[in-house]
């Protein structure tokens, strides 16, 4: 999609993704936190993206969690952010509250400084809920806000890519 304003390939692995949900009949739903939305972008910048995508958040604060997706699924005792649980309690949260087949969930440090619980610039956490389940620890080693969040959802995507496609 060259008139994208997002990055080919970030807009590649959502459309990739956007495929095998069509084509699975299956649906997917969003709790992102320092990637502040790109992972849902990039799966509804395709065209028929009504198919598949049922809705996300943008969980950047315990404020929003406690708002958006509180209830449904009981959340660890202790749990901080961007963390495995955490990015997988998103998943989990994410899917259950919006009645989706697969959920996403995403925990950083963007930078261009660390995180308040000691992560670096370009730390983050992946992962996928759904028929199958995974995380993922992401490490940049950048310092770049806007090129972690590009590269926070492309991971995102790439892991549910490789969850849809086994």
């Amino acid at each position: 999609m060259s008139d994208s304003p997002l990055p080919a390939e970030l807009v590649d692995v959502g459309a990739a993704c956007g495929e095998l949900l069509k084509e699975r009949g299956e649906t997917v739903a969003t709790g992102e936190g320092s990637c502040g939305g790109l992972m849902s972008a990039a799966l509804l910048a395709v065209p028929g993206a009504s198919a598949y995508f049922v809705g996300g958040s943008v969980i950047y604060t315990k404020a929003a969690l406690d708002g958006l997706l509180t209830g449904e699924i009981e959340r660890p005792k202790r749990l901080r952010g961007a963390s495995e649980p955490w990015a997988l309690h998103l998943a989990r949260s994410s899917r259950a509250h919006m009645g989706a087949t697969w959920g996403l969930g995403e925990g950083g440090a963007t930078g261009p400084s660390g995180n308040p619980y000691g992560d670096p610039a370009g730390h983050a956490w992946v992962a996928v809920s759904g028929p199958s389940e995974g995380a993922e620890n992401l490490l940049t080693g950048d310092d770049g806000r806007l090129a972690n969040m590009v590269a926070f959802a492309i991971g995102g995507l790439t892991l549910f890519h490789q969850h849809l496609s086994s």
